[in-house]
């Protein structure tokens, strides 16, 4: 099922999100060893230039599935297929990797983001199952497509000062001090998202050891943990929880998300929330867990040192946020059980259920 749409394009504030839960519109075609999925073409209702795609599945050991998409250009001929990731939750068998070499004319892949070169009229999604010879194969549980117009400009939005003042209570971990980590930032935010929710749902399962989400995580042919699609299929392949990655427009999102009680991973520029005037770092992930009463934002940051007294909770600058999150084009990991009422959705930037 697609999100609703919203009637007029500058309503959408530069971003579009499709999330899918049913596909009985999907053309299967289904062999013994693996199936293909074909979506309809979904119209696009922004000048996109950025399109991420997210999955939720399960993967038995031996199966994965592969990510592909397309675009239908402004004169109506289509785009090649683009691989955006090849997938298992083990990643022995069948492959976890992302895939260099794709750029075209009309576009290009950087690890988990397909750029194109024109705005798409709309885009098509192709997934492949890929089983084994007994017969087993994987599961797709969710699909989710995130497109933006990365040149997009919109106003600040009037702050939802509910949020001021409030502040979620979410696990701290440090991706420092273990062996071999390397730049774990996004698997420990994502591991710290978990567990918020294994302790709210009574599920220590969920609740995963730092180097073992890294290892779940890892893109070999990236050669580390920051796939953002990657981690959030991670999250998303336990048993009813929904993760995904979107971009939203504004802080106030961030706000209403802290509203309703739920914590929100952020991309951001670890320099330019720093308050340095250049961004020279390749990217940092943190966990959104509130708002002082001033409304400056509180995060959980991953990189700080225990041992040394060190907490991870952090206070940055309001400003300094809004620069440091736009870099990375307001990325964010929505990681949460299936069936939480989520906010109020005004602008068609995440899965809502209400309103479809």
């Amino acid at each position: 099922m697609i999100t609703s749409k919203i009637a007029q394009a500058d309503q959408y504030r530069g971003r579009e999100f499709l999330g899918i839960s049913r596909f009985g519109e999907w053309q299967k075609e289904a062999g013994i060893v693996k199936s293909v999925w074909t979506s309809p073409a979904y119209p696009v209702h922004i000048v996109a230039d950025e399109v991420v795609l997210s999955w939720n599945a399960d993967t038995p050991p031996s199966t994965g599935l592969t990510i592909e998409a397309r675009a239908t250009k402004p004169d109506g001929n289509a785009t090649k297929w683009y691989v955006l990731g090849k997938w298992s939750k083990d990643g022995t068998t069948f492959p976890r990797e992302s895939v260099d070499g794709q750029k075209d004319s009309d576009g290009t892949v950087a690890t988990d983001t397909l750029i194109l070169k024109s705005p798409p009229k709309s885009l098509q999604v192709r997934v492949t199952l890929h089983g084994t010879q007994t017969g087993t194969k994987p599961t797709l549980k969710f699909f989710g497509i995130s497109l933006a117009d990365t040149k997009a400009k919109t106003n600040t939005q009037e702050p939802n000062r509910a949020a001021w003042g409030k502040e979620i209570v979410v696990p701290s971990k440090t991706q420092l001090g273990w062996k071999e980590a390397s730049g774990w930032c996004s698997p420990t935010s994502t591991s710290m998202a978990l567990a918020f929710w294994s302790e709210q749902t009574q599920r220590p399962e969920i609740d995963i050891p730092v180097p073992d989400a890294a290892k779940a995580c890892f893109d070999k042919v990236y050669d580390g943990t920051g796939n953002w699609t990657f981690n959030t299929a991670f999250a998303g392949s336990f048993l009813g929880i929904r993760a995904y990655v979107t971009r939203l427009s504004d802080i106030r999102e961030l706000e209403e998300w802290i509203v309703a009680g739920l914590p929100v991973v952020v991309s951001v520029s670890y320099d330019l929330l720093k308050g340095t005037k250049r961004a020279n770092d390749p990217g940092h992930l943190m966990v959104c867990v509130g708002f002082t009463a001033e409304g400056e934002i509180v995060l959980n940051d991953p990189a700080h040192h225990p041992e040394r007294g060190e907490k991870a909770r952090r206070i940055f600058p309001r400003a300094n946020f809004f620069k440091a999150w736009a870099k990375s084009k307001n990325t964010v990991y929505l990681i949460y059980p299936e069936k939480t009422p989520l906010p109020l959705d005004t602008s068609n930037h995440w899965d809502s259920p209400a309103q479809k």
